[in-house]
């Protein structure tokens, strides 16, 4: 679910943001799903293509084909992909422009909690899936997990309690194991499993921490382009003050995702 100050159009702001840690977790989670070579993949919510190209690097598909409602997103992904095993079309993950029962894997990377009406879409994922086919997701485990996004909305409500009804971690309930299981059995998939993802997101320093989310692109670079210089400089000095530093100036932090499983019993 979206909120007014939540923009996803720029695809080199959300690189710096957020993409570049979602590569070393797009990889762990193809590992885990282990979709033999040759098959037909869809990725829903492609954004700037992070998963999509480590399924082409990794799962060695005959084909992928990425959605997404963002033509920005789907622009930088075109601009970054030139493998002609790629496709990337303009979509809405409840209700995809593509027959049913036709790939072999379907998938989305961060991007579920961000759909409107998750249970119509994953319906909708599993209609497109082939008799014994795979379809799954992964989100980022905002309440406990994301620490760059823990650390900042933790600092946020400090200054201003009214930032706490931004914060993802209370805003997505849907990002722990037990709602991901539930939505995907009563989606009609079986052998639904669900484990836990977890990478180093280290930053070189605090300006690499903060930079990105000078971008606008998501919740919290959102909220924070809606703020007076004043304010923002607040946030900065607080953030500055309670992040974790090593000896040579980094930031060494954590994220953790949730990935969900099922098979399409067809």
């Amino acid at each position: 679910m979206t909120h007014p100050h939540e923009t996803w159009a720029a695809g080199a702001a959300y690189e710096a943001y957020i993409g570049r840690w979602s590569r070393p977790v797009a990889e762990a989670f193809l590992r885990w799903l282990g979709v033999p070579a040759g098959g037909r993949w869809l990725d829903v919510g492609c954004g700037t293509g992070a998963l999509t190209a480590t399924v082409l690097a990794v799962a060695d598909p005959a084909e992928i084909t990425g959605v997404d409602t963002s033509e920005g997103f789907l622009a930088h992904a075109r601009t970054l992909i030139s493998d002609p095993r790629a496709a990337f079309h303009a979509g809405d993950a409840r209700s995809l422009p593509l027959p049913g029962r036709r790939f072999d894997a379907v998938v989305s990377g961060l991007a579920l909690n961000f759909v409107p009406d998750p249970p119509r879409a994953v319906t909708e994922w599993a209609r497109v899936a082939a008799p014994g086919g795979v379809v799954a997701a992964y989100v980022w485990d905002y309440a406990r997990g994301m620490a760059m996004l823990r650390h900042f909305w933790d600092a946020a409500a400090a200054i201003d309690p009214a930032a706490a009804a931004l914060d993802e971690g209370r805003r997505f309930p849907l990002c722990g194991p037990e709602p991901l299981a539930r939505l995907w059995t009563e989606s009609g998939l079986g052998e639904v499993e669900v484990r836990a993802v977890e990478v180093a997101t280290v930053f070189a320093g605090f300006d690499d921490y903060w930079r990105p989310f000078l971008g606008g692109q998501g919740p919290a670079p959102g909220y924070l382009a809606s703020l007076t210089e004043e304010h923002r400089r607040a946030l900065r000095d607080l953030l500055r003050a309670r992040l974790p530093s090593g000896p040579d100036g980094s930031i060494p932090l954590t994220a953790r995702c949730w990935a969900v499983r099922g098979v399409e019993l067809g």
